[in-house]
C-alpha cells in the first residue's frame, strides 16, 4: 500500500476529519511504525488538541483506546466581507460558530475604515463567547477580490478601490497568530466541503454582485500560479443581439457584466420592475413575476454557457452555486441546466450535479474559520506553539471545557 505522511499534522487531520479513531487505525493509514504514530499522538494529547476516551470494538485483542479532537483547544476568527456587508464570527477548531455578528458596510471606503469596523466587530464577537484575543489560534479572512494568498494582499480588485496591494492581514496584529486571506468565493467553496473535507472535484460558483467560482481540485482550493484561478466573472460572453455592454474592470461583455446581480438590477429597472436591489429582484421572481422569472433564467442560461465549457475542460462531480442571486433557486438552475447540459459533452455532463447551497449565508464565515484551521494546524510548529497549555488541561473543571486562556 502507499504510506501517507505520518507527520503530527497528518495524523490530527485524520482524526479530526473521521477517517481514523485510534492508534491502530493510523497506523493501518499512514504505514508508519506503532511507535512513531504512537510518540506523535502523545505530542497531540500534550499539547490538548487530541484526548482519549473509551474504547473501541476489539479485533481479537485488546480494545483500543479511542482518540477524539479536542476542538475546544483554541479559538479562530472568521471575517467573510462583502461589498455591501460583513459577517465576523468566533468559532472553535472545528468550524463550530460560537457567536456571530453582521454588519453593513461599503467595501470602497477602503481598507482603513472597513478593518476598523471588522476589529470592532470581532472584539464584540469574541466577548460574546468569553474569549479574549489570546484564545485566537488563527485568523481567517474571505474579500471579494483577487487575493494574492501567500501575502494576503488584495491585487487591482475591482470592486475594491483603495484595497490594491493592501497588507490585510496587518489589521488583525493584536491577535498575535496566523492571518490568512483568501478570494471570498475560494473562501466559500471550503465552506460547502465542510470540516469532513471531500475527495471531489467541484465548481462553487457565487452569484452575487459580481460572479466568481471557486475551483476545488480533489478536495483541496486550486488557486492557480498567482492566486486568481476561477475568475470566470471576466470570461468574455458573446451577446446574441449584438450589443455590448462594458464592465466595471472596464472589458466588454464580461459574464458578470451580463449575468450578474448588478447586471440584473439594471435590466428590471429597464423593464419597469418596481426594483431597488438585487434582493428585490430575486423576491419578486420567488413570487412568481413572470418578467423577473425570465430576466433570472435568461441570466441562468448566460451562466450556463461559460459553465459548459468549464464542464468540458475540467469535468466536475459537481457544481454549487450560491451568493443573493442563487437565493432566486429554481429558475436560476433551470436556466443554468438547460445551457450547461445542451452544450456539454455527454460523457463530461452524465452524472454531474448541479444544486444550490444549502447554506449560502453561512458557507463564508464556515470557510474562512476551516481556512485558517486547516492552515493553521497543518504546520508541525503548532505542537510546540500549543505544547504550554498542557498545564491548563491538568487543572480544566470538567472534560470538554476546556480553558482557553495560555
Amino acid at each position: 500500500m502507499a504510506h501517507t505522511s505520518a507527520s503530527a499534522g497528518a495524523l490530527l487531520r485524520h482524526v479530526r476529519t473521521g477517517r481514523a479513531r485510534s492508534r491502530a487505525e493510523l497506523v493501518a493509514l499512514t504505514g508508519a511504525s506503532r511507535n512513531t504514530v504512537s510518540a506523535r499522538v502523545d505530542q497531540l494529547i500534550a499539547a490538548n488538541l487530541l484526548e482519549e476516551g473509551g474504547r473501541g470494538w476489539s479485533t481479537g485483542g485488546r480494545p483500543p483506546t479511542l482518540l477524539r479532537f479536542n476542538s475546544r483547544a483554541g479559538c479562530v476568527l472568521a471575517v467573510d466581507m462583502g461589498a455591501t456587508s460583513v459577517d465576523v464570527a468566533v468559532t472553535d477548531l472545528s468550524a463550530q460558530i460560537l457567536a456571530t455578528i453582521g454588519h453593513p458596510i461599503d467595501i470602497a471606503d477602503g481598507p482603513g475604515p472597513v478593518l476598523a469596523e471588522v476589529d470592532r466587530l470581532a472584539q464584540q464577537v469574541l466577548g460574546e463567547a468569553g474569549l479574549t484575543p489570546a484564545d485566537v489560534c488563527a485568523v481567517g479572512v474571505g474579500v471579494p477580490g483577487p487575493v494574492e494568498f501567500s501575502t494576503g494582499r488584495p491585487s487591482h480588485p475591482p470592486i475594491m478601490p483603495g484595497w490594491h496591494d493592501y497588507p490585510v492581514p496587518s489589521a488583525f496584529g493584536r491577535y498575535e497568530c496566523p492571518v490568512y486571506v483568501d478570494n471570498d468565493v475560494n473562501v466559500m467553496a471550503l465552506g460547502e466541503i465542510g470540516v469532513a473535507g471531500s475527495s471531489q472535484d467541484l465548481l462553487v460558483v457565487k452569484v452575487g454582485t459580481g460572479i466568481g467560482c471557486g475551483v476545488i481540485v480533489d478536495g483541496q482550493v486550486y488557486r492557480g500560479a498567482q492566486g486568481s484561478a476561477g475568475d470566470i466573472g471576466h470570461i468574455h460572453v458573446a451577446q446574441p443581439d449584438g450589443r455590448t455592454v462594458t464592465c466595471r474592470c472596464g472589458q466588454e461583455n464580461c459574464l458578470e457584466a451580463i449575468a450578474g446581480g448588478g447586471a440584473l438590477l439594471r435590466d428590471a429597472v429597464a423593464a419597469g420592475l418596481p426594483v431597488d436591489s438585487v434582493r428585490a429582484v430575486v423576491e419578486l421572481a420567488a413570487q412568481g413575476d413572470g418578467a423577473a422569472l425570465e430576466l433570472v433564467r435568461n441570466a441562468g442560461r448566460t451562466i450556463g454557457t461559460v459553465l459548459a465549457a468549464l464542464v468540458n475542460f475540467f469535468n466536475p462531480h459537481r457544481i454549487v452555486m450560491t451568493g443573493g442571486v442563487a437565493r432566486a433557486g429554481v429558475p436560476l438552475l433551470a436556466g443554468i441546466r438547460e445551457a450547461v447540459y445542451r452544450r456539454s459533452m455527454p460523457l463530461a455532463a452524465r452524472a454531474l450535479d448541479i444544486t444550490v447551497s444549502d447554506a449560502p449565508d453561512r458557507s463564508g464565515r464556515v470557510g474562512a474559520a476551516l481556512m485558517a484551521i486547516e492552515e493553521f494546524l497543518d504546520e508541525d510548529s503548532v505542537v510546540e506553539a500549543l505544547r504550554d497549555t498542557t498545564a491548563v488541561v491538568r487543572t480544566a473543571p470538567r472534560p470538554g471545557a476546556v480553558p482557553l486562556s495560555h
